[in-house]
């Protein structure tokens, strides 16, 4: 089978994070299988005529950004060429998979589908929902919505997002979700904590506000109290949060504990995971985060907030701590994050709730579980095309 996936942007330090790092996960399981799966993508941040081919294995189409409305940064980006060639590619294909956004790549990319009639798959990874915006109302008035009822199947992460997709389709109900969560590579589990050395807590994911890093941060003061040796990795790209953060990190007079590691690969992501002892994420609002999925992939246990689409999981499999946090709580939410690492960091705890994470993710998020259910997805919309 012929699959194309568009996503909107690929660059150097995997900025963009959850959508492109799923549609390659999934296509290099696609491709192993026997499909032809290839993304196409916008890049930005590589060198003047130095726009890879292929990302890990994946023939990959992609163009340069054009910054056609900087305000509304990746919402704004475009290339008129990437367009032209997805109408070209999508006569040869049998399946088109968009990874949704309100955006100039992926929304203008699956209404070209609908109107030349590719089969189409769309997954809106959470950032489809109910909004007040009304820019982002009025995309869904010119496009969104016509796409979430045009499309063969639209998947979804979590109950919570095919309710929000569903409103957004409104008052036409989508017959046509299926639930499909992120999954990652199973992964030898890591050897038990060794208690003579300093602990080390990880946040990996981008260093933006929505995912609260200044919350791992003033977590910080509380946990040294207990080890004052420990390590606090503050890992991923900045997409905006990175100096407010160190600025805290500063006032608290933490920074000797920190460390600030900027993006890592794909091999160096699971290598933080097995060098942590606890991975953090207090993101609000988090449907399915990739980066707690490697983490507990390799053993190490999570601190999640209840808004995680996984805080369900982890809990019910004592995977880590699932919290509460609220936005404007700064001060209480520092002090749930610390209450849950320094619970982890006891070594019958930790070691515990290692293997449950490990296990977790063995038995409902492997990605050969997920692209079973998705190969099974692809053939029942060709077929009902075909009809």
């Amino acid at each position: 089978m012929k699959v194309l996936h568009v996503v909107t942007l690929h660059t150097p330090d995997h900025a963009f994070g959850g959508p492109t790092r799923v549609a390659l996960n999934l296509s290099k399981l696609q491709r192993a299988g026997g499909d032809d799966a290839r993304i196409m993508a916008l890049g930005d941040g590589f060198g003047p005529g130095a726009l890879p081919g292929e990302v890990e294995g994946v023939p990959a189409h992609l163009f340069q950004a054009r910054h056609l409305l900087p305000r509304f940064e990746v919402s704004g980006i475009t290339s008129g060429p990437l367009l032209l060639a997805a109408r070209r590619m999508m006569r040869g294909a049998d399946l088109v998979h968009v990874h949704l956004m309100r955006d100039l790549v992926t929304l203008p990319a699956a209404l070209l589908a609908l109107a030349t009639r590719t089969p189409l798959v769309v997954q809106t990874h959470g950032m489809v929902d109910p909004t007040e915006n009304r820019v982002a109302r009025l995309t869904d008035l010119l496009g969104v919505r016509r796409v979430l009822r045009g499309a063969d199947a639209v998947l979804c992460l979590t109950e919570t997002e095919r309710v929000d997709v569903n409103a957004v389709a409104a008052p036409v109900p989508l017959t046509r979700t299926v639930r499909l969560v992120n999954g990652v590579r199973p992964q030898e589990r890591k050897p038990a904590r060794d208690r003579d050395r300093p602990p080390t807590v990880l946040f990996l994911a981008r260093i933006q506000e929505r995912k609260r890093p200044e919350d791992f941060v003033a977590a910080m003061p509380a946990v040294l109290a207990e080890h004052p040796d420990a390590r606090f990795v503050l890992a991923g790209p900045d997409t905006g949060a990175l100096r407010g953060t160190l600025e805290l990190a500063r006032r608290l007079g933490v920074m000797d504990s920190l460390d600030p590691v900027g993006p890592l690969g794909h091999e160096e992501v699971l290598e933080a995971g097995r060098r942590a002892d606890v991975y953090v994420l207090p993101s609000i609002e988090e449907p399915l985060g990739v980066s707690v999925l490697e983490a507990m992939s390799v053993g190490t246990p999570v601190v999640i907030t209840r808004t995680c689409g996984l805080g369900p999981e982890v809990a019910r499999a004592g995977a880590g701590r699932v919290i509460d946090s609220r936005p404007g709580e700064d001060g209480a939410n520092a002090a749930k994050v610390a209450g849950a690492v320094l619970e982890l960091l006891e070594p019958e705890a930790n070691e515990r709730a290692g293997r449950a994470a490990w296990e977790l993710v063995g038995e409902h998020f492997t990605i050969a579980a997920v692209t079973g259910t998705l190969r099974r997805t692809y053939e029942d919309v060709v077929r009902r095309k075909a009809v």
